[in-house]
């Protein structure tokens, strides 16, 4: 590390510590020349999968697109900023797990409505009504019913009168499929 007052390229680490809930070092550091003290601070770099949508093109990862998403399903729903950013952590994490360079945008939206269906039932139907193209009625009232029979719905009647009685927003839950 280059001194960042005179430029000489010996410094010694003097402290290091660990910040950021783990996730960062910082290190405090002395240039050898001049005798001034920085701090430094050291992340790693971890690199996500490429995402390969449906007609076979390839984009980068996008956070953000992932992350408005998720936010547009659970637009007006009692969920926390913390627990969105969990669930976006969690999906991460599964993606750099796979190990893959690639990873199908099929693969990352099952993941995106495995979260939701933890957080709120009625932004995991949302969701799957634009994911899944549901084209009529019936479709919402199976994915309900699925809910209910997996003892995930507890509330069926619940989570049909909360979506009946949305905004048209809930029709768009999520502009793009991810």
């Amino acid at each position: 590390m280059h001194c960042p007052f005179c430029g000489e390229a010996d410094t010694k680490v003097i402290d290091s510590r660990l910040v950021a809930e783990g996730d960062q070092v910082r290190r405090r550091r002395e240039c050898l020349s001049c005798r001034e003290r920085f701090t430094t601070f050291e992340t790693a770099e971890l690199v996500m999968p490429r995402v390969v949508k449906q007609d076979g093109t390839r984009q980068p990862f996008d956070e953000d697109k992932l992350r408005a998403g998720i936010m547009k399903a659970l637009e007006k729903r009692p969920v926390s900023i913390e627990e969105i950013e969990a669930a976006l952590n969690r999906i991460r994490f599964r993606l750099r797990a796979t190990g893959e360079r690639e990873v199908k945008s099929m693969q990352l939206g099952e993941e995106v409505m495995t979260e939701l269906r933890q957080l709120d039932k009625v932004a995991y139907v949302r969701f799957a009504s634009v994911y899944r193209s549901f084209q009529d009625l019936n479709e919402f009232k199976e994915e309900i019913e699925r809910l209910s029979a997996n003892g995930e719905g507890s509330d069926p009647v619940g989570v049909a009168k909360a979506l009946a009685g949305e905004s048209s927003s809930g029709d768009k839950a999520a502009e793009e499929k991810t």
